[in-house]
This record gives structure tokens, C-alpha cells and sequence, in this order.
């Protein structure tokens, strides 16, 4: 039996993290078996550090403000990362541009609010929602260099409603991430 170890990055509410931990932690899934070894927080606030204190995933704080730079905070980021050796590294809500120091380290995976390559970068939904586009939708890819501009692992889109709310649009953006997420993950480990 193989056992594959995952960090999960965050920032805020924890929505991706407890959908991954509900999904895939400790569960065998054809052969393999998940296990969310290390969280990492860059933000003290983060509610998402209580759902790893109420499923006892060990969690590192790495406040961002408190770096002279992003290669600094970077260096701190992938040395912390290491300790849990994992075969994946999960951005799921990571606020953070990363530099050449993490890519060039850290084997990882980010989820993404859009279609990639549109709206790539911030308030994607908001760009997406308010587009002339007929769809919405998510995209899983590995992360690089290039700002959301990694190779795709898995994308799904929907059909935008002509009486979509930006509320009903949001809501199905995060139906999308909580499947697509953990199937990406499953997809690259299996593989490995």
C-alpha cells in the first residue's frame, strides 16, 4: 500500500482545506492512501487554522509581512514546506505570488477561479462574472514562474445563466473547486 503525504498552503476562510481533509485524508482511494501531513498559513487571522487544529493537521504561521522580500518569505516557505517531505504541495487559497525560489523547489499545484488562461491573477471571478463570456469555470494547474501560468491538469466549465447573480456565480465557482481539487490531486499521485 502506498501512502501519499500532501501540504495544503491557505490564507483565509479554509473552505479547499476542509474539502481536501473531508475527501482525502486518511482515505484509500484505488491503492493509495491520502494523508494531509503539514498545513502553512501566511496570515494569523486565517480561520482555516482552525479546521487544522479540529482534524489535528500540524500547521506552520509564515506571516508574509514579516520578510524583507518574497524571495525571503519563499526561502522560510520551501524550507518549512521540506520538513513534511510531502509528493504534493496544494495552494487552496494561497494569497501569494511565488518567486523562482519556491517553483524552482517545491513540486506544486494551485486552484484557480477561471478558465486559464483568462482572468488570470486577482478577482478573477469578478472579471470572469462581469466578461462578455458565456461560461465560468475552474482550472487546476502545476505552479511556475509565470503568474496562474503552469500546465493544466484538469479544467471544468459551466454555462453562464442569464439571471446569475455574481453570489449564484461565486457559489458555483466553489462547487467546481471542492471537485475538481481533490480529482487533480488524485490524478498527479496516482501517477507518481
Amino acid at each position: 500500500m502506498s501512502v501519499k503525504k500532501i501540504v495544503i498552503l491557505f490564507s483565509g476562510v479554509g473552505t479547499n482545506l476542509q474539502n481536501i481533509i473531508s475527501k482525502l485524508h486518511k482515505k484509500k482511494i484505488h491503492s493509495v492512501t491520502y494523508e494531509v501531513v503539514g498545513a502553512i498559513c501566511n496570515k494569523k487571522e486565517a480561520q482555516g487554522i482552525n479546521i487544522c487544529k479540529k482534524h489535528h493537521i500540524p500547521f506552520t504561521l509564515i506571516e508574509h509581512k514579516t520578510y524583507n522580500s518574497r524571495e525571503e518569505f519563499d526561502k522560510e516557505l520551501v524550507r518549512q514546506i521540506q520538513k513534511f517531505d510531502p509528493d504534493i504541495t496544494v495552494l487552496a487559497g494561497f494569497m501569494r505570488i511565488l518567486t523562482s525560489v519556491f517553483t524552482k523547489n517545491i513540486k506544486a499545484i494551485n486552484l484557480h477561479p477561471s478558465i486559464l488562461p483568462l482572468f488570470k491573477g486577482e478577482n478573477a471571478i469578478q472579471r470572469s462574472f462581469e466578461s462578455d463570456m458565456k461560461i465560468g469555470g475552474v482550472s487546476v494547474h502545476f505552479v511556475s514562474d509565470e503568474l496562474d501560468g503552469g500546465n493544466i491538469i484538469l479544467q471544468e466549465c459551466f454555462q453562464k445563466e442569464e439571471s446569475q447573480t455574481l453570489q449564484s456565480f461565486q457559489n458555483k465557482i466553489k462547487q467546481l473547486e471542492f471537485e475538481l481539487l481533490p480529482k487533480a490531486i488524485i490524478k498527479i499521485l496516482k501517477d507518481k
